[in-house]
């Protein structure tokens, strides 16, 4: 038997050819969502990491007006996103007479932002997940679609034995083979931008809580000065 590409597609019936195109299309859409979240992710980090070296400091200082003036534009990336989403709930609230209302104000605008960036950093994992677990079994169904004919057939010329339907099993199973070959890589990516997401949640938290900190010092040095004032 002919294992080359050509070989093996000439030796295919109508259904395995037509699992093939599938999962050929199948592993095309996780290779094109994979390339979509992995040049997003990276542009994602990249532009969090600008934002962080250019507030930092201000927001450390607890110069909120200067990091509200800032001219960052639009690609500040998810961190700049969430930041930015909890300076402005900050700068709407600051001059209310309750500290714990605009303490809470801040923190659920964080927590809002936070979960429309972890959503939208999981948009299209779906798909990956999708094409792993269900490749194999495409396979699969190809491969037993494929014994059903080889036994038909045997069946049909009446004449048993393992050569008779050794062909015809053998052309079934190349149908798993590719539904294993679309099913690993796209397990394999699947994780990793996972993982990725995983850990961009954490950086999300940890920079969430620091601004937190930021701006219940800030609050309590407010309230102290009107304290002093009055």
């Amino acid at each position: 038997m002919d294992l080359s590409l050509s070989g093996l597609w000439s030796h295919m019936g109508l259904f395995a050819r037509g699992i093939v195109v599938v999962m050929a299309m199948m592993s095309l859409v996780s290779l094109v969502v994979a390339g979509e979240r992995i040049s997003l992710f990276m542009k994602g980090r990249d532009e969090s990491r600008a934002f962080a070296q250019k507030m930092g400091a201000l927001l450390a200082k607890g110069d909120f007006g200067a990091a509200a003036s800032t001219k960052m534009g639009k690609d500040i990336g998810y961190l700049g996103r969430v930041i930015t989403a909890g300076l402005a709930a900050y700068n709407t609230t600051a001059k209310l007479e309750s500290p714990d209302l605009t303490f809470e104000s801040v923190s659920r605008a964080l927590e809002r932002q936070a979960q429309r960036e972890a959503a939208s950093m999981k948009r299209g994992l779906t798909v990956l997940a999708t094409v792993s677990s269900t490749a194999p079994f495409v396979g699969l169904l190809g491969t037993v679609m494929g014994i059903i004919t080889a036994f038909t057939q045997m069946a049909a010329s009446g004449s048993g034995g393992l050569a008779t339907v050794s062909g015809g099993i053998s052309e079934a199973l190349i149908t798993t083979a590719f539904g294993l070959l679309v099913a690993i890589p796209a397990v394999m990516i699947y994780n990793g931008l996972q993982s990725w997401v995983d850990a961009r949640a954490v950086d999300i938290s940890e920079s969430s809580n620091e601004f937190l900190d930021v701006v219940a010092r800030e609050l309590v040095v407010s309230k102290e000065g009107k304290a002093e004032a009055a």
